[in-house]
């Protein structure tokens, strides 16, 4: 099968190099330092399901350089979404897939806007990942699961092809029959914890130790929940209480990708979590007071560039 991984960060770092391992003609598309220290050393991936390292890697910066492949694992950072989307028009076939790994409940419209529906599944990615440095992707835990699925809910050949080379590779994927849903059950946790790390400054163990952090967090979940099914999403009815019990089970060292992006100074993807959720609330008639406060602290941050708040 051939792979690109349009955006080579921790998560397509992670699934391409196990995709790689097992066999799989996967291409990074990557950029700067990270690209030279890929095309020269090969792609280093340190995680305690067993370490990697793909060398050679096939590695560009130009996915027209690429040619049409099989599928597309679409990870970059999501106000990178409709330039990456245009730019990976050339590798695209009729029945290419191509997967979003987003953060976010915005991948599917957007995506389809520039490349039409037919390529397009919608996917969600759970795992902690980052680039420690130039050619190496760290990962926290244990937790590297993906799933995805087409967005009508079909199990198409394309799809189950794809989790049969997951599954080669040892990835823990599943096929989801309604992955509109499963991307909002992502999002209820992740939208949610990015936003109380980031304004906490802490990892997930300093949320769930502090009674105030883990009220807030409890709060911003049944949030986003409450704007899903404003939008027409079936959640369960314990769905608030089974995401703020998965969020209880991260590792209590687990840093989201948000809070990372925070002390570091870089941008945030604030727009695209608790943005998204006071944007698409105000539409559906849902009030968001616990991610306003989020998106009202964090705003002068998003653009990175400055230093956070102490």
């Amino acid at each position: 099968m051939k792979i690109a991984v349009m955006g080579t960060g921790g998560v397509g770092g992670y699934f391409g190099g196990r995709l790689a391992e097992a066999g799989a003609e996967v291409t990074f598309v990557a950029r700067g330092a990270h690209l030279a220290a890929i095309r020269s050393g090969g792609l280093q991936v340190s995680s305690a399901n067993g370490d990697m390292h793909i060398h050679p890697a096939r590695a560009t910066d130009d996915p027209a350089m690429v040619g049409p492949v099989d599928v597309v694992l679409f990870t970059v950072k999501a106000w990178d979404t409709d330039a990456a989307a245009a730019a990976i028009r050339p590798m695209v076939m009729p029945e290419t897939a191509v997967v979003p790994l987003q953060n976010g409940v915005e991948s599917i419209e957007r995506l389809t806007g520039v490349l039409g529906p037919a390529p397009v599944l919608g996917g969600s990615a759970y795992i902690a990942a980052v680039i420690a440095e130039p050619g190496v992707i760290r990962h926290t835990g244990t937790i590297a699961r993906m799933v995805f699925g087409e967005v009508d809910g079909r199990a198409t050949k394309r799809a189950q092809a794809l989790l049969a080379e997951c599954e080669k590779a040892g990835i823990d994927a599943a096929l989801s029959p309604d992955i509109v849903r499963t991307i909002w059950e992502k999002f209820a946790m992740l939208a949610s914890l990015a936003g109380v790390t980031s304004l906490a400054r802490t990892d997930v163990g300093g949320v769930r130790g502090d009674p105030e952090w883990h009220a807030m967090l409890a709060d911003a979940i049944a949030e986003t929940v409450a704007v899903g099914r404003g939008r027409g999403i079936a959640f369960a009815d314990d769905a608030a209480d089974r995401v703020m019990e998965t969020a209880d089970r991260f590792p209590p060292e687990m840093r989201t990708s948000m809070e990372q992006d925070l002390a570091r100074g870089g941008r945030l993807e604030l727009d695209s979590l608790s943005g998204a959720v006071v944007r698409l609330g105000a539409a559906a008639g849902v009030a968001t007071p616990t991610h306003r406060r989020i998106v009202e602290a964090l705003t002068p941050h998003a653009d990175g560039g400055v230093n956070p708040p102490a």
